[in-house]
């Protein structure tokens, strides 16, 4: 075993390389939200991340070999951040995560309407995400199925029922 870690075991050692809570949200933006830019993960999480949390996650998942980051060519100060092959495999563990939460846990409808539909689209669906995060993140050619489309629509039609909803009240 390595020194560097606390044990061999395979759930330790993925804990350890994911890190904390952050680790996994920011994975979490880059994957369903697509946000690629740091301002995009700063402002666009509901949970609120400070940015020099969010910059040491940035520079640990990067170290790990989870995301990866090269230069903006509209802007030299700014990076583009991708999700590895690595962090694309997680695909499965979020969606498990995703259908946990929604039972067993207050989530939103419209926070949970992507797990939802991962959940019940199983492995198949998955793997077609995955194959589209592969041609988002990683130059491979784009598939003829977009599962983001379809988790950003029914995200986009929960929130638009729900509001509409509160416009009625």
């Amino acid at each position: 075993m390595d020194a560097s870690h606390r044990s061999g075991c395979p759930i330790n050692l993925t804990l350890e390389m994911l890190g904390d809570r952050w680790s996994l949200i920011i994975i979490r933006d880059l994957m369903f939200g697509n946000r690629r830019h740091f301002r995009e993960l700063l402002g666009g999480s509901e949970e609120r991340i400070a940015s020099n949390i969010l910059a040491d996650r940035l520079k640990r998942l990067t170290e790990s070999g989870l995301i990866s980051r090269r230069d903006d060519p509209s802007h030299k100060q700014k990076g583009i951040y991708s999700l590895t092959e690595p962090a694309i495999q997680l695909v499965p563990l979020l969606a498990q995560m995703g259908a946990w939460g929604r039972r067993h846990a207050p989530a939103s409808e419209e926070l949970s309407i992507r797990a939802e539909i991962l959940e019940e689209g199983g492995p198949a669906m998955w793997e077609a995400f995955m194959v589209e995060l592969r041609a988002l993140h990683l130059g491979q050619p784009a598939p003829e199925r977009s599962v983001f489309s379809e988790l950003q629509a029914a995200y986009l039609a929960v929130v638009a029922r729900k509001s509409g909803a509160l416009r009625s009240a």
